[in-house]
């Protein structure tokens, strides 16, 4: 996992798998609900090749501890077994899906 920021955005790219054997390394990279406060976070998943339940909880429950935070959590989903697995939960008409880091980033940017 790699974490930077950009233009106050932290930026979290992710690569491989995402299941119940290393999903606390996400849960750990992903800022924690109380340190969230108006943060922009965007989760490149462009390079995971399979997910299950496990990291799409660990998705739900960062999206929501920013949103409850004033904050907003963005992801960039172009793979297909990984994009079918999010669609088939759902978790698309929840959380704001984005087919490139730039665009995710222009989406994330606040307003001037």
């Amino acid at each position: 996992m790699i974490r930077t920021d950009t233009d106050g955005i932290t930026v979290l790219g992710v690569d491989g798998e995402i299941d119940h054997d290393n999903v606390s390394g996400l849960t750990r990279a992903l800022p924690p609900a109380e340190a969230a406060e108006g943060r922009r976070v965007v989760v490149d998943l462009s390079r995971v090749t399979f997910m299950d339940s496990s990291g799409v909880n660990a998705l739900i429950t960062a999206y929501q501890g920013a949103r409850a935070a004033g904050g907003c959590l963005r992801l960039v989903v172009v793979r297909g077994a990984v994009l079918r697995t999010l669609q088939l939960v759902g978790l698309d008409t929840v959380i704001p899906f984005h087919p490139a880091l730039e665009e995710a980033l222009a989406a994330t940017r606040p307003e001037p």
